[in-house]
């Protein structure tokens, strides 16, 4: 398991260490070691017995999905993934109840000695219910969750949980999506130096906090419309010695001037949003930049992009994984999207890049010199060797 590097971390007794530790291990047997064995059972016998029952490959991940379905091998994987997500968070738990309260205390003194970046939360704020009613990915309470004023309690579970779930994959500061798509496009594009850098669906900021790393001259902002998360967010950041500012504010109805940013960027976001909600987020993104600016996201590949496989394979999460709206954006095609939302079809691009903290920064710039198969059981899989997906376009 990865410890934080900052100061909001949380005191962990040696016992929570190592159930930490074995949870950590767990999910990484279950996403490496299983889902090869599951692959390799498909292949010797779920595929042919499919082939000798309809006399064709399967057409997509749902056909796959039905064919799998009865196997031992796939229910005991999915007992098991299902089982381990849940122990991600109930192994944060015992430290988060005793931090609890020390957790605003830090926060308070950080305030105080740094003053860096900036917070405004909106109390009135209409929280939609695609994430107030839903515990996504079961994490209890979801991000919004709060339980007595200046709660950090969601961010700091977020934050230590996904230290546990990612089993290293994610980088020391938990950054690594960030790091790898702000070093990949500054070495793509060289002579592009955005001033003025927005972060939509930010969460905690930790892929907020890279884009101020790589254009340390750029003012960066994250929104996001859970209270708890940007409190911790913006006391993590200053732990870090970021200089960002969190807003709590709805992606889909930005409070921002038209042509104001240079970069609109999110992670992980836009597959926990449901299409009309992507539809309005891309439109705002698009009113928001300026001539020349650069909307990216970082997200799990479309379907029409993989076998169907790896498409079964990445739409487990919204079967099984309490994430309804994973599969329906999945299914759609980001250049539609991004045409519609306003911006020019020659002006679309996507990518495969490489996890810097996996392959390092020279791969990662040999990447920005050519394109990558999107078609790989590594891409937007949370697995060793994982290549992260990301598309948009220029304005």
């Amino acid at each position: 398991m990865l410890e934080l590097k900052h100061e909001l971390k949380l005191g962990k007794t040696r016992d929570e260490k190592a159930r930490m530790n074995f949870v950590s291990g767990l999910r990484a047997h279950v996403l490496n070691d299983l889902a090869s064995g599951m692959r390799a059972v498909w292949e010797s016998q779920g595929e042919p017995d499919f082939r000798r029952r309809t006399g064709r490959a399967p057409k997509d991940g749902p056909e796959v999905h039905k064919a799998i379905k009865p196997s031992e091998y796939f229910r005991f994987y999915s007992s098991l993934r299902v089982t381990a997500q849940d122990m991600v968070w109930q192994s944060v738990f015992p430290a988060l109840d005793r931090g609890r309260d020390g957790l605003r205390k830090q926060a308070a003194a950080l305030e105080t000695r740094t003053g860096l970046g900036s917070l405004t939360l909106k109390p009135d704020l209409e929280v939609p219910r695609s994430v107030s009613a839903i515990d996504v990915h079961l994490m209890a309470g979801n991000y919004d969750g709060e339980y007595d004023e200046g709660d950090l309690t969601a961010g700091s579970l977020y934050d230590n949980g996904l230290a546990v779930f990612s089993f290293g994959l994610m980088g020391q500061n938990l950054d690594d999506i960030g790091q790898s798509i702000a070093g990949f496009i500054r070495a793509k594009y060289p002579q592009f130096k955005p001033k003025k850098i927005l972060d939509l669906g930010c969460t905690i900021g930790h892929n907020t906090g890279p884009w101020k790393d790589h254009f340390p001259e750029a003012e960066v902002h994250g929104i996001d419309v859970a209270a708890p998360c940007l409190r911790y967010g913006h006391a993590r950041a200053q732990a870090q010695g970021r200089d960002i500012h969190f807003h709590q504010m709805n992606a889909e109805a930005l409070e921002f001037p038209d042509a104001s940013f240079d970069v609109v960027f999110s992670s992980m976001f836009l597959h926990e949003v449901p299409r009309k909600g992507i539809e309005k987020i891309l439109a705002e993104a698009h009113r928001v930049l300026k001539p020349g600016g650069l909307m990216i996201h970082m997200e799990l590949p479309p379907n029409s992009q993989l076998s169907p496989y790896d498409a079964f394979y990445l739409d487990w999460d919204s079967a099984y994984n309490n994430e309804p709206f994973y599969k329906p954006f999945r299914d759609l095609k980001p250049a539609d999207l991004c045409r519609h939302a306003g911006f020019k079809a020659a002006q679309y691009v996507q990518f495969v890049v490489p996890s810097v903290g996996w392959y390092g920064s020279e791969v990662l710039k040999e990447a920005a010199s050519h394109q990558q198969d999107v078609d790989s059981d590594k891409t937007g899989r949370l697995t060793d060797g994982v290549l992260w997906y990301c598309f948009g376009a220029w304005k």
